[in-house]
């Protein structure tokens, strides 16, 4: 109990909040839905165009539940292909060892410890 009330008032004095999964999906699902809106499109319009149900529409829009096939069918559906396809495409970093540490694992095709 002591570390969350840790973590949170760090995250506040930081002025962020510490990433969460259940709160990243509820964000992606909510501008997901309010990109489905600008399009004019309903959910069964978006299901028919991707190929999926429409309760998979609607569980991802009010639970941030999906499967990675559907949320690209959406993705493809929307015309956001090379924000999902690109998702992974360029390595990350905090610091410069984490740096070192890719450019010399590049060439690899798997992590061995």
């Amino acid at each position: 109990m002591e570390t969350s009330n840790t973590n949170h008032i760090l995250s506040v004095l930081d002025g962020f909040t510490l990433d969460n999964p259940d709160d990243i999906a509820m964000d992606m699902a909510a501008d997901f839905r309010r990109r489905r809106i600008e399009k004019n499109l309903t959910r069964e319009e978006v299901a028919t165009k991707a190929g999926i149900a429409v309760s998979n529409i609607v569980r991802f829009e009010q639970k941030g539940l999906i499967s990675l096939k559907n949320l690209i069918a959406l993705t493809i559906a929307l015309g956001y292909v090379s924000e999902i396809r690109n998702l992974f495409a360029q390595p990350k970093y905090d610091t410069m060892e984490e740096l070192t540490q890719i450019r010399k694992n590049s060439k690899k095709k798997r992590a061995y410890k």
